[in-house]
């Protein structure tokens, strides 16, 4: 999940337009690594994407987006075909 290298587990700011609805300085990625990335993969930018990139490993990623019905449909969809996960269904 989290890369070994990555000792900082607090979210940067540049993030914070991302988490409106929830206490952003209470995130923490080693507490709810899923929550955060779902909320990038659904609504993130680039900048956002590359943090989570580089924080996560990709098979965690991958096992988010082909397990997860908290992504919408077309970021679902979006995600299979980037990562190139083949004959998923989306729920």
């Amino acid at each position: 999940m989290l890369k070994n290298n990555k000792p900082s587990t607090t979210l940067p700011e540049g993030l914070k337009k991302h988490f409106w609805d929830v206490e952003f300085d209470e995130l923490s990625f080693e507490k709810y690594p899923r929550f955060i990335s779902e909320r990038i993969l659904n609504y993130g930018d680039l900048n956002a994407i590359r943090w989570l990139l580089s924080h996560t490993d990709l098979e965690f990623i991958k096992n988010l987006v082909e397990n997860n019905r908290n992504l919408n449909a077309k970021t679902k969809n979006y995600w299979l075909t980037i990562l190139m996960i083949p004959d998923t269904k989306i729920r």
